[in-house]
């Protein structure tokens, strides 16, 4: 059974110990309703002060089930973020930025929410790494800490099983990866319907779970995707893309293919299918209105593009997923 520890410290900021515990504490129903005992993860809320007994910020307290030095191993773990300046929390808890050193060291994945990354920084685990933190703090950060790669445009940054988020937000998106890593995508994407506004993921969780290399340091080509994204179903032109960045089209694609290894027109492809994947999954509308909605108005070369990708028709994905799902859901009734 994987193991998870959430960490809460005097002055953190409820919202970033409680959504990872709220959203895997659900994972865990679930995984239970449908009998998935094998998927059960094991969550432990510990203390990163010397007493159990910990008081957040605005006063809230809770009681941890135990303190840090109790944990010998931990699969992942979560850095809360704290209210005000981070600095004296950390130089408060340095038996806390030690265990994370170790840990990370045995192989833990470990992630911040918000300035939680003070304590990945403290410990030495950022060097070298990209990170990011609350934008409050993005100066002082960088000043503190000048040999982390902080990333001021970024919400999620990941490296080396390390992960930072930059706002509380962030920490849903990043949940719904971990969820998918720890539970599969079925949970995930109930977990995504329970916490979420959307039924699709946002972009910053979308580029996280897509592929690693995705995850890159080109500021511009972030803005790019960030406007694909926005922009996805209109008709776009690579060459009047390239214009709204002030880059030629040789240069677009160049820089584009250095930081994501696809080209911007592979990328555009690959979001509106993604959509249209969760479209087919989710609605009942016919493959005409998906292929309109997406971007393309010939059916018929958004089809072949479809199979092209997936491997099969837009219709039988459709019969697949829902298949999958219907599976899935009866597995939840008692026989």
């Amino acid at each position: 059974m994987k193991h998870v520890t959430i960490i809460a410290v005097p002055k953190a900021l409820g919202s970033t110990v409680t959504i990872p515990l709220e959203m895997l504490s659900a994972a865990n129903d679930i995984a239970k309703a449908r009998r998935q005992l094998n998927k059960l993860v094991s969550i432990e809320l510990a203390s990163g002060s010397s007493s159990k007994d910990i008081v957040l910020s605005g006063g809230l307290s809770i009681q941890c089930n135990s303190n840090l030095w109790d944990i010998t191993a931990s699969d992942l773990i979560f850095v809360p973020g704290v209210w005000g300046n981070p600095r004296s929390s950390v130089k408060k808890l340095t038996t806390m930025r030690d265990w994370l050193k170790t840990q990370y060291l045995n192989g833990s994945t470990i992630c911040s929410t918000v300035t939680g990354s003070y304590f990945l920084a403290e410990a030495g685990l950022l060097d070298g790494k990209a990170a990011t933190t609350h934008w409050r703090f993005f100066d002082e950060f960088q000043q503190q800490y000048p040999k982390v790669k902080l990333q001021r445009k970024r919400f999620i940054t990941s490296a080396n099983k390390l992960f930072c988020t930059g706002s509380v937000n962030a920490v849903r998106d990043v949940m719904l990866y971990f969820v998918e890593q720890l539970y599969g995508e079925s949970i995930a994407d109930e977990i995504s319907r329970q916490f979420t506004h959307e039924l699709k993921r946002s972009f910053e969780s979308l580029l996280l779970h897509k592929d690693q290399k995705r995850t890159h340091h080109d500021e511009e080509i972030i803005k790019v995707q960030e406007w694909l994204y926005d922009h996805f179903q209109e008709p776009i032109q690579i060459g009047k893309l390239a214009g709204e960045f002030q880059l030629s089209v040789r240069s677009l694609n160049r820089r584009f293919k250095l930081a994501t290894n696809t080209t911007p027109l592979q990328y555009l492809q690959e979001l509106r299918i993604d959509h249209a994947k969760e479209l087919l999954k989710q609605s009942n509308l016919v493959i005409s209105e998906i292929a309109d909605l997406v971007g393309y108005q010939d059916v018929s070369y958004f089809t072949g593009l479809f199979k092209n990708i997936n491997s099969v028709t837009p219709n039988e994905y459709r019969s697949l997923v829902r298949n999958k799902l219907f599976l899935a859901e009866s597995k939840q009734q008692p026989i």
